[in-house]
C-alpha cells in the first residue's frame, strides 16, 4: 500500500489493543520511515481524537515504534515523536480511568529506564503527567526523580521548592520543543543554501525559502521561549540561595555564641570538681591522741604521733600492776606481819623401824614460813633433826612471788638460812 494520509488513517484506525495488530502497523508506519513528520503529525490529531482505550492503543504504538527505532539506530521517529509526545502522553492520561493510567505509567517508567527519548523530553512528559496528578485530590503521586511511575508513593517536594516545579516543568517543555524546532530548521537551511545542489526555479525558490523563514522563525521562538523559562528558573533559585545563605550567617553565629557558652560552662564545671576532690582529701575532724594532744603535726610542734604512723607501735595503756615494787619488801629482821605468810605443809613420813620420828617444826621453820619459802625438811639422820640430820634448802618454786631480782636478793636468802641453821644447831648441842 503506498503511503498517503488516508492509508496512515486507515492503519491508525484498525489499530487495536492485541500485540499482533501493534506489531503489524508499527512495522508499516516504520517501513515509511521517510515520512516519520507526516505520520507524527497524523497520529497525533487520531490520539486526539479518540476515546480513552483507543489512546491507549495509540501509545502502545508509539512505544513500538520507538523502541524499534532505537534498537536500529534510526532516529526518525524519535526525532518526529519529540515535540509531541509529551502533549500526547498529558492527553491519554487526562481523564482515563485508574486502570488506564497505571498501564501509561507503566509506558513512560519503560521509556525511563530504557533512556528512550532524550533526558529533558523524559522530563518533559513525566511533568505533564505530574501536573494532571496534581489536580485530582483522591490520587497524588510524588514529583519528578522519584518512583512516580513504579505505581509507589513517595515524599512530597518541600513547600520551599514548590515555586520551582512550575518554573521546571516550563523550561522542560521549551527545550522538548526546541529539540524539535532546531534540527528542522537547521536540515532546511542546509538543503538551500548547499552550493553542490542546483537552484530551482523562482518560483519554487521563492517558496522554500518562504518555508525557510517560518522554520527558522519558529526555532527562534523555541529558543527565546526557553531562555526565558531558564531565566525564572534561575531566579527562582537565586532566590532560595539567597534565603539559604542569610539562614547560615545566622546558624554561624548562633553555633559560635554557644560554643563560648559551652566552654564557660565546662571550665566551672571543672573548677566544682577540683574543689570537691580538695575537700575530699583533707581530714574532715581532727583525731586527739592520748594526753589530748592532736595527732596533726601542725598542731602538735611538728612531732608525729604513732597514729600518724603506722610502723610505730602505739603507746599501750596504762594497767595496774599486780606485782608489788622491789622497795615494797620488807628488809631482813622486819616484823614478820609486813609480808603474808603463805600456807606451810609438813611432810609426816610413814614411822617405821629403822627411823626416828620427824621432829616438829622449830622456831626457823616458823621463820621460814613468815618469809614465805618452803619450809625446811628434816629428814632422819641429819643434823638439825631428832636424829641430828642436817637441814637441806629447796629450790624457791616459780609460784611463789618474787621479793628481789638478781644475786643480791639470792644473797640475802642465803645468809638468813644460814643463820637459822646455827641457831637450831646450838640448841641441840
Amino acid at each position: 500500500m503506498a503511503y498517503t494520509d488516508d492509508a496512515v488513517k486507515a492503519k491508525l484506525s484498525a489499530l487495536n489493543e492485541t500485540q499482533e495488530s501493534i506489531v503489524t502497523v508499527a512495522q508499516w508506519v516504520m517501513f515509511h520511515r521517510r515520512h516519520a513528520d507526516r505520520t507524527g503529525t497524523l497520529w497525533l490529531q487520531r490520539l486526539k481524537d479518540s476515546g480513552s482505550n483507543k489512546r491507549l492503543n495509540l501509545v502502545y504504538l508509539a512505544n513500538e515504534v520507538a523502541q524499534q527505532s532505537k534498537a536500529r539506530r534510526k532516529d526518525d521517529f524519535l526525532i518526529a515523536f519529540s515535540p509531541i509526545i509529551a502533549e500526547a502522553t498529558a492527553i491519554a492520561y487526562k481523564g482515563a480511568t485508574n486502570e488506564v493510567q497505571q498501564k501509561l505509567r507503566r509506558v513512560v517508567e519503560v521509556w525511563r529506564q530504557r533512556q528512550i527519548f532524550e533526558s529533558t523530553i523524559q522530563e518533559a512528559i513525566e511533568a505533564r503527567i505530574d501536573e494532571l496528578d496534581k489536580t485530582r485530590s483522591s490520587s497524588k503521586k510524588p514529583l519528578l526523580g522519584g518512583s512516580l511511575f513504579s505505581g509507589s508513593s513517595g515524599p512530597s517536594a518541600p513547600s520551599e521548592i514548590e515555586p520551582l516545579v512550575p518554573l521546571q516543568i516550563a523550561v522542560s517543555k521549551a527545550a522538548a520543543t526546541t529539540l524539535s524546532a532546531l534540527p528542522t530548521a537547521d536540515s532546511e537551511y542546509d538543503k538551500l543554501t548547499d552550493p553542490s545542489k542546483p537552484t530551482p526555479t523562482p518560483p519554487v525558490h521563492a517558496a522554500r525559502l518562504s518555508a525557510l523563514l517560518k522554520n527558522l522563525a519558529n526555532a527562534e521562538g523555541a529558543v527565546s521561549e526557553s531562555i526565558k523559562a531558564r531565566c525564572g528558573l534561575i531566579a527562582g533559585l537565586e532566590s532560595i540561595i539567597e534565603t539559604n545563605r542569610t539562614a547560615l550567617a545566622s546558624e554561624e553565629a548562633q553555633k559560635e555564641t554557644l560554643t563560648t557558652r559551652k566552654n564557660v560552662i565546662e571550665a566551672k564545671k571543672r573548677e566544682v570538681e577540683d574543689g570537691i576532690m580538695r575537700g575530699l582529701s583533707a581530714p574532715s575532724t581532727p583525731i586527739i591522741a592520748h594526753g589530748g594532744s592532736s595527732s596533726d603535726p601542725r598542731t602538735n610542734g611538728g612531732a608525729m604521733s604513732p597514729n600518724d604512723n603506722p610502723s610505730v607501735e602505739p603507746e599501750r595503756p596504762y594497767v595496774e600492776e599486780l606485782t608489788p615494787p622491789p622497795e615494797s619488801r620488807a628488809p631482813a629482821g622486819s616484823p614478820a606481819t609486813a609480808i603474808p605468810a603463805a600456807p606451810s605443809t609438813h611432810v609426816q613420813p610413814t614411822p617405821s623401824s629403822h627411823h626416828a620420828p620427824i621432829a616438829p617444826p622449830t622456831a626457823g621453820a616458823d621463820l621460814l614460813s613468815s618469809l614465805s619459802m618452803p619450809p625446811v625438811r628434816h629428814y632422819p639422820g641429819t643434823p638439825g633433826s631428832a636424829g641430828g640430820g642436817m637441814a637441806k634448802k629447796r629450790k624457791v618454786d616459780d609460784d611463789y612471788p618474787d621479793f628481789g631480782s638478781g644475786e643480791d636478793a639470792m644473797a640475802d636468802l642465803d645468809d638468813d638460812v644460814a643463820e637459822l641453821l646455827r641457831a637450831e644447831s646450838g640448841g641441840a648441842r
